[in-house]
């Protein structure tokens, strides 16, 4: 991992021993640099004075501008919109490059491991072991190896769990202390993050202005100007549309055609009562003579 600089003006708050362990395990060094002197900062108080105060907060003098940002969190929405979409796009004078294409030009930075960052952010204190091979925690006590008897250790521990300790001696592993009396389970220096309070209602329905935007995006997905031309409707689609059939136009005319030409009630090829009659008697006598 590439060796990183962290500067800061403020060394009182920001030099404590176990403050700088945990920066060197990330492979970041501490730069302190004195105040009143910004020669020493140029970038920073350059990136403050060029970026932020006459790029970005100039085009918050607009009045209606100013009034839209109502807490911090308005605010940093605005700025990072503002770096995204403007400043890391924005061709740079002097390199000739877009700030985040030079930024990943050696390829994306590297994360520390889960386990680097587990171990930069464990607590430490030194103590010496007494002649029983023992030492002492915040009034717990622990059993270590004989061999460190009278040696000074350092003990190396998760502030929120106080009964695994693991000791080494010169930088070197020496294993985990046995923990004989344990009283105290958290760091008295240590305080848990308590939950944020809960959010108050805005009164707006937030889930309707979502759904409004989701409808939007699915609109915008299917452009129906771009679809073909319905195709030319069949016979019996147009005639179920309206338009007339013209072959049963023709059959109806020619029904009407034979209609005309029997003046009688009856229909094409139905027959009289009195032909049915006439021609059963002829083929059976019986049915015509009495008993």
């Amino acid at each position: 991992m590439s060796q990183r600089s962290s500067t800061s003006t403020t060394a009182a708050r920001w030099s404590p021993a176990s403050c700088c362990g945990h920066l060197a395990v990330l492979g970041i060094k501490l730069t302190h640099s004195k105040p009143g002197q910004p020669a020493g900062r140029g970038k920073i108080e350059r990136l403050f004075r060029t970026v932020v105060r006459e790029q970005f907060l100039v085009e918050l003098q607009v009045p209606w501008a100013l009034a839209a940002v109502t807490d911090l969190v308005a605010l940093n929405e605005l700025f990072a919109g503002w770096v995204e979409t403007v400043y890391h796009q924005r061709i740079h004078t002097e390199t000739e490059q877009k700030p985040l294409e030079r930024f990943l030009a050696a390829g994306p930075p590297a994360l520390p491991a889960p386990a680097l960052l587990r171990e930069a952010f464990l607590w430490s204190h030194t103590r010496q072991v007494t002649k029983t091979a023992t030492l002492s925690l915040h009034g717990n006590t622990y059993e270590v190896d004989a061999a460190l008897i009278g040696r000074k250790v350092e003990v190396v521990f998760d502030p929120f769990d106080l009964t695994t300790l693991e000791v080494r001696y010169q930088g070197r592993p020496m294993g985990l202390a046995v923990p004989h009396r344990i009283g105290r389970h958290v760091h008295p220096n240590a305080r848990p993050d308590l939950p944020p309070p809960p959010a108050s209602p805005t009164g707006i329905d937030y889930l309707a202005l979502v759904a409004a935007q989701h409808r939007q995006l699915l609109a915008a997905r299917i452009n129906y100007t771009d679809l073909p031309s319905a195709a030319p409707l069949d016979s019996n689609a147009a005639h179920g549309a309206g338009e007339p059939d013209l072959q049963l136009a023709a059959e109806l005319a020619s029904f009407a055609a034979m209609s005309r030409q029997h003046q009688s009630s009856e229909l094409p090829g139905q027959l009289d009562l009195t032909d049915l009659t006439d021609h059963l008697s002829d083929d059976d006598p019986d049915l015509t003579e009495g008993p």
